[in-house]
């Protein structure tokens, strides 16, 4: 399997281009341009089906030649798309069978990309014979470095309700259950006498009454993301017939709920990410460094690819907010930091027509005349002097399992509270995670974990009786578990473990849990003696052989414990039964009870980072994904993060101490990147080595300006 595209320069740097938006005099003085801000890489052609095919088989790539040729004669490649994401107008018109269909049965409109179904025979058929055309012409060529098949699988067609998807998913369910018995056992329909008689009887998840079986639905989710991914190997497999380059397609990692990213892993040659800021949210930096580390660890820990971000506004949130002075830079290299080779954007030149004219771009409506310009000339800069930088690994001793069909299952209707969110969870460790300078991976909860010292389990409320065992071993061999509320629940058919809550980890955690007592809104519970508190959640827990660190002291669990660890084989699981909040009047110490104790566990021979990964309605779209109640920023789970500390001091996670929370510190191989996200210059001990960036001397200590990047490359075999 190929692996990176080969480039000549080191950090790839472009983004969208889409010279059919443009006459032709305007083409020459782009790739001038382009060459001015440090262009290598542009990815082309994403959107032109209706230039390439008019008329269905009839094709015209004379401009796209044109456009080809003259981007290689200023040395700069290509990612060559297959533009199988917007079908032309004729395609709707000949094939209407093809045409998306919502849950309620609607026949969604034309006009926009993404408006067919992904079962579609015809729609299989076209895209395959235009990926077969494209390549038969293009895989030669010198200027191709990759190739990029569709855009954004799953933006806005994760799921169609049509007769054609419910036939493929009447199939689809005959090879993963056998037979309708077993469909009905896996489903539980004896609840509510819902039993099936053959596979013709099923339906799609389309709109009903409340309580359809969630089993449906959550196999419908499966059965949508197969779907998309068979799309996406037949235009890979058939470009591979015709050269070896590299094929892609940009995942929304993060914020495309609708697909599973960790199956989608192996389907590609290099993974390839959109992230597009969220302008609104306080300290939307530590989402991004989120969003780039569940991307490196899809990309099971190898060099990725940032496909697309913004020089500036998007266009499709509620309040499009221009970045501040030096935030682009700032986003930019934190992706690089977390092991991106690439700075790419939507797009190049930004667009006159259509739903994202407003959309910022690396060449402004205000053209070269203009602060964002220079600012995209002098990251092109920047990235020349990090070429060093590229193919290096971000080694993490701490992982948190992500788990996308878990999210699918949290959010179905008729959980115990509507404040059980997968995000809001997920987020307010991370955060807690990231103000401690602890870098991350995520795994899957199948995967192998024994390269890491500490595992943190935020919200895994569908989890496999195999994963759970996954998870013990992990605790016996020495490792160090955390777990949150409302984990280990229910199997991947939704169905309750037997027995107690929580059913798949009741042994790893030594306890069980009696009854759920979800919160009101804006509810809390006082925990432990010292002023600590906790949101969303409480719950009737009987040890089993955990201890309790702290205990609610009011409640409906008053006198129960809250937080509790349990050491087994030669590791320790904890586990918090609440959403802990800091208390105003407390400084942001580390709370007794939270103290590691003095005997810590030894970690295996051998615990490296090894990289290896492991509303269901309709997720097509981005939404409102959540994010820690309360906002962030300003001590937000300040006594989680005082519990975090004492678990990564007892597992030997090492990381700097004493540094504000608004400098982001990343190793990248032997590479250091300090990032300063706040207004006051920070100075950080034991740095020596040379400024990458500005090429400035460090001996024994660096200072990061007030919203700068630093890049230090230690010398010699530091």
């Amino acid at each position: 399997m190929p692996g990176y595209p080969a480039l000549p320069e080191g950090i790839a740097y472009g983004g969208d281009y889409n010279p059919e938006q443009w006459p032709e005099e305007v083409w020459r003085e782009d790739v001038r341009l382009m060459r001015e801000a440090g262009v290598n890489l542009v990815s082309l052609g994403v959107f032109n089906w209706s230039m390439l095919e008019p008329a269905e088989g009839v094709y015209d790539f004379d401009r796209l030649d044109r456009i080809v040729e003259l981007l290689h004669s200023w040395g700069i490649m290509i990612n060559l798309a297959t533009p199988t994401s917007s079908p032309p107008t004729w395609f709707r018109t000949a094939h209407p069978g093809a045409r998306l269909v919502d849950r309620e049965g609607h026949v969604i409109a034309g006009g926009t990309r993404h408006s067919f179904c992904p079962s579609s025979p015809e729609y299989a058929t076209a895209s395959q014979r235009l990926a077969e055309r494209l390549a038969e012409r293009y895989a030669g060529h010198p200027a191709i470095a990759m190739w990029h098949v569709h855009n954004e699988y799953g933006w806005a067609n994760a799921r169609c309700y049509c007769e054609t998807s419910a036939e493929a998913f009447r199939d689809w369910l005959r090879e993963r259950h056998g037979d309708v018995a077993a469909l009905n056992a896996a489903w539980g329909t004896t609840f509510w006498g819902l039993t099936y008689g053959s596979f013709e009887e099923v339906e799609p998840p389309r709109l009903a009454l409340p309580g359809q079986l969630t089993a449906l639905q959550l196999d419908y989710a499966r059965f949508s993301v197969e779907a998309h991914i068979a799309n996406f190997r037949r235009e890979r497999d058939t470009i591979r017939r015709f050269g070896d380059q590299p094929v892609t397609t940009n995942f929304m990692i993060a914020n495309c709920v609708a697909m599973d990213y960790w199956r989608w892993a192996d389907e590609v040659d290099v993974v390839s990410n959109d992230h597009y800021l969220e302008a609104a949210r306080a300290e939307n930096h530590i989402e991004l460094a989120m969003a780039a580390d569940l991307t490196r660890s899809v990309a099971g820990g190898r060099a990725w690819m940032l496909m697309e971000h913004s020089t500036g506004a998007v266009n499709w949130q509620p309040r499009n907010l221009a970045k501040r002075p030096g935030e682009m830079r700032r986003n930019s290299l934190a992706h690089v930091a977390r092991g991106s080779d690439s700075v790419l954007f939507f797009q190049w030149r930004a667009s006159r027509h259509g739903a994202e004219k407003f959309h910022s771009a690396m060449l402004p409506h205000a053209g070269t005349d203009s602060s964002l310009w220079r600012d995209v000339v002098a990251l092109g800069a920047d990235l020349r002097g990090l070429a060093g930088v590229r193919g290096s690994r971000v080694e993490a001793e701490v992982a948190l399992v992500w788990d996308w069909e878990s999210f699918w299952a949290l959010e179905l209707e008729w959980r115990p509270s509507v404040d059980l969110r997968f995000r809001e969870r997920m987020d307010a460790y991370y955060e807690a995670l990231w103000r401690e300078h602890v870098t991350v991976d995520f795994a899957h909860p199948g995967a192998d974990l024994s390269a890491y010292r500490m595992v943190v389990v935020p919200s895994s409320y569908l989890l496999t009786e195999a994963a759970g065992k996954n998870l013990r071993r992990y605790v016996e061999a020495g490792g160090h578990l955390v777990v949150s509320y409302f984990s280990g629940i229910v199997d991947e058919n939704d169905a309750v473990h037997p027995g107690a809550h929580p059913g798949a980890l009741r042994d790893v955690l030594g306890l069980s849990v009696e009854e759920f007592h979800p919160l009101p809104e804006n509810g809390t519970v006082p925990v432990g003696d010292d002023g600590l508190t906790g949101r969303i959640w409480s719950e009737r827990i009987r040890l089993a052989g955990a201890r309790t660190v702290h205990a609610f002291t009011g409640g409906p669990d008053a006198g129960h414990p809250a937080v509790t660890r349990h050491e087994l084989g030669a590791g320790t699981a904890w586990y918090v039964a609440t959403a802990l909040d800091p208390s105003p009047d407390r400084a942001p110490g580390v709370p007794e009870g939270f103290r590691a104790p003095g005997h810590a566990p030894g970690v295996p021979e051998g615990r490296r980072d090894s990289g290896d990964r492991g509303d269901l309605g309709d997720l097509g779209d981005l939404g409102d994904l959540g994010g820690p109640a309360g906002g962030t920023g300003t001590g937000t789970e300040r006594d989680l993060r005082a519990l975090l500390r004492a678990v990564l001091d007892q597992a030997g996670v090492s990381r700097p101490r004493g540094l504000p929370d608004t400098l982001e510190l990343v190793r990248r191989g032997r590479y250091l990147f300090l990032i300063n996200h706040g207004e006051e210059p920070v100075t950080v001990p034991e740095v020596s080595g040379t400024g990458m960036l500005d090429g400035a001397a460090y001996t024994g200590s660096a200072t990061v300006p007030a919203g700068g990047v630093t890049v230090v490359e230690p010398a010699g075999d530091a």
